[in-house]
């Protein structure tokens, strides 16, 4: 077994590939996957260019990492193009940071009530406030709705 891959080992690194990629896909961590396309390389390589094993482990080693940084830099580089909102995708009260509401009901001592579409969230105000009282979400702090009055429309 061992005389066949020193005779051809552009079929052990294409095989190796293969089964790293298959791996790959039965995991999908992500971990396989530039290990999986720097075998597959590397024998492509091989079967055209022979190079001692020496060379073919460090050209392995190499692609992986540099497969892998690539990755890396491209991710992150998805992550800055990011748009704001999808940051804020599991975080329902920051999307409601800058919205306006209707009071239903009267703030007593800065504290009460709000519905929000089907829900009911607590909200904070520096001040008593009145009920049918335009206001305005400025912050969430837990799971309380910071507002203020909006001034009356003239």
């Amino acid at each position: 077994m061992i005389e066949l891959i020193l005779a051809h080992p552009h079929v052990f690194w294409l095989s190796l590939g293969g089964l790293l990629l298959a791996a790959e896909m039965l995991g999908g961590n992500g971990y396989l996957l530039w290990s999986g396309v720097a075998a597959v390389i590397v024998g492509l390589v091989v079967w055209v260019l022979p190079l001692s094993w020496e060379w073919q482990g460090l050209m392995f080693a190499l692609l992986t990492l540099l497969a892998a940084w690539l990755w890396w830099r491209w991710l992150a580089q998805r992550v800055r193009e990011q748009k704001p909102a999808d940051s804020q995708l599991n975080q329902r009260g920051n999307q409601l940071i800058g919205r306006r509401f209707t009071l239903e009901t009267t703030l007593v001592s800065g504290r009460g009530h709000m519905r929000v579409g089907d829900s009911s969230w607590m909200v904070s105000a520096d001040e008593d406030l009145a009920a049918g009282t335009s206001v305005e979400v400025i912050a969430v702090e837990g799971i309380t709705l910071k507002i203020r009055a909006l001034p009356p429309l003239r």
